[in-house]
């Protein structure tokens, strides 16, 4: 009996040791920022791959903005194209309700490990 309990025990229990995900995630055709703070930001603005842009007036503590990628646009109007172009860096740039800056960076590059 115990050696039938001692597996489902070992899941329950590390069940609540999950990892925290990236504050940004990149999920198929979709757009992932997550303020995992306890401070709301405002002027949220995304910017992918450098050129093309989006955003959000807010961004509620533990909320989290779903953009599609084709929703971001350049300075000229261009949408970003996920069927022909692939996310390479995101920058998040707000202000916390303190009015502190916020500064989230990702990139697709993996670190180098030596």
């Amino acid at each position: 009996m115990i050696r039938r309990t001692l597996p489902v025990a070992i899941l329950i229990a590390c069940a609540g040791c999950g990892v925290t995900p990236d504050p940004i995630r990149v999920q198929g055709r979709t757009l992932v920022v997550e303020n995992q703070t306890h401070a709301g930001w405002r002027n949220v603005t995304v910017t992918v791959n450098g050129y093309y842009r989006g955003g959000a007036d807010a961004l509620a503590a533990g909320g989290h903005l779903d953009a599609g990628l084709s929703n971001f646009t350049t300075g000229l109007g261009q949408r970003f194209n996920p069927a022909r172009e692939s996310v390479h860096t995101v920058q998040v740039r707000a202000t916390d309700s303190a009015g502190q800056p916020v500064t989230l960076d990702w990139s697709d590059q993996k670190p180098d490990r030596k």
